[in-house]
């Protein structure tokens, strides 16, 4: 089969296999062919060994966490699927899957649920990581209630967007940090408030939150805490809480961990289907742009996600 990986850790590794193993099929392992992959600023890091401190993984590694895709074989024990079912989900090799970029994943049935009916293929594999991400932080470290204030940094990322849907969908007042640019996009996502992180200073703007979403870190996370009431809370997807700055502010800070998990998926799908969320794909890229696309995720311009399209749609 086909699949984008890497023999070694940098920024200019990235190889088309023409000719890779197909993945293995074990006990509660469901193997896939992929229709879509979506990409996330993960990969790239992956690619440039960031997540190569503490285990040692053999090469080759095939890139890619999310995905959409249908059913080939189930292995022993998985009685939830059946060829010709179309899933998505995760198949991060770092969870024991394959690795997404590829014409086929071999992951566990306990990383996959069934597609939302109503996205595309492309649009399904957009979706995992962003949407439980969002979901896992709005609605459990955070248990945003209606009514509430929250800010969401990086707006227009693939996380931010999500959060922005679904926190207006709980009923709280949605601020936003983007480019000047991406304020009509994110009000029709439902942002109330947008902020140009450029030409504003948003702890000046906004006072008495319950809640920030931080998808920035470094000095956006560090400002935050001005924005917030006390007692309030901030979650971060990339840095650790600051004791000092909790204890200042009398406010509480979570490091985001996103675990994907079919309980999670499903929730995902019922909320797409229902259209309380929608996704926006910036650019599609064919496999054998994988590298391309991976840099082009890395660049920060991105508006969404950005999706390799294995299969033509319909």
């Amino acid at each position: 089969m086909k699949a984008a990986q890497i023999n070694e850790y940098g920024t200019d590794v990235v190889m088309i296999n023409n000719n890779a193993g197909m993945p293995e099929i074990s006990p509660g392992k469901i193997l896939v062919k992929v229709h879509a992959a979506g990409v996330n600023p993960f990969d790239w890091k992956i690619r440039e060994g960031y997540v190569n401190q503490t285990r040692k993984f053999s090469f080759p590694i095939t890139i890619g966490g999310d995905f959409a895709g249908t059913v080939v074989e189930t292995g022993e024990g998985v009685v939830q699927y059946q060829k010709g079912d179309s899933v998505y989900g995760s198949g991060l090799f770092l969870s024991g899957g394959s690795g997404t970029f590829a014409q086929f994943v071999s992951t566990g049935e306990n990383l996959l649920a069934m597609k939302p009916e109503k996205a595309s293929y492309q649009e399904a594999a957009a979706l995992p990581l962003v949407g439980v991400s969002a979901l896992d932080v709005l609605s459990k470290k955070m248990k945003l209630q209606k009514g509430q204030k929250i800010l969401i940094h990086g707006g227009s990322g693939g996380i931010g967007s999500m959060a922005i849907q679904i926190a207006k969908h709980m009923g709280a007042y949605v601020a936003t940090t983007a480019r000047r640019d991406r304020a009509l996009y994110l009000e029709d996502l439902g942002a109330d408030e947008v902020i140009d992180y450029k030409g504003e200073i948003f702890e000046e703007k906004l006072q008495e939150y319950d809640a920030v979403f931080d998808t920035v870190g470094t000095e956006t996370y560090r400002r935050s805490f001005q924005v917030l009431r006390k007692g309030g809370i901030i979650v971060s997807m990339l840095e650790q809480p600051d004791k000092e700055l909790m204890d200042r502010y009398q406010v509480n800070s979570l490091a985001q961990s996103t675990r994907i998990t079919s309980d999670s998926l499903r929730e995902l799908s019922r909320l797409f289907d229902n259209g309380v969320i929608r996704v926006s794909i910036d650019r599609v890229f064919p496999l054998d742009e994988a590298a391309q696309a991976l840099e082009y995720q890395r660049n920060g311009t991105v508006n969404g996600k950005v999706v390799i399209a294995l299969l033509q749609e319909g």
